[in-house]
């Protein structure tokens, strides 16, 4: 059974791509000011194991694969989409 993404998942997937996948030397750290729903996000995640700290700080190995695959799915998501071939075709015959 597949469960949607639910607000609070989209809150912790919003943290995971935070990360700067390109060094391990870097964390991120959640301020008391923060947004309630960031924080608590954060903490979420920490509790999952995918965070060292509960306000952030570096990922573990959970939390590396994790933010890989959502960083992956939000570049697929948004990429630019070219129209199917058919399309394309359909698109030249009409403007002929």
């Amino acid at each position: 059974m597949t469960v949607p993404y639910t607000p609070d998942l989209v809150d912790e997937l919003n943290t995971l791509i935070r990360f700067n996948l390109d060094s391990t030397q870097q964390g991120v750290k959640v301020h008391k000011t923060a947004d309630a729903k960031v924080i608590a996000a954060t903490r979420r995640l920490h509790a999952k194991g995918l965070l060292t700290q509960e306000d952030g700080g570096y990922l573990t190995s959970l939390g590396r694969n994790a933010a890989e695959h959502a960083q992956a799915a939000l570049t697929l998501l948004t990429a630019e989409v070219a129209p199917p071939a058919s399309a394309a075709r359909d698109l030249s015959a009409a403007q002929a």
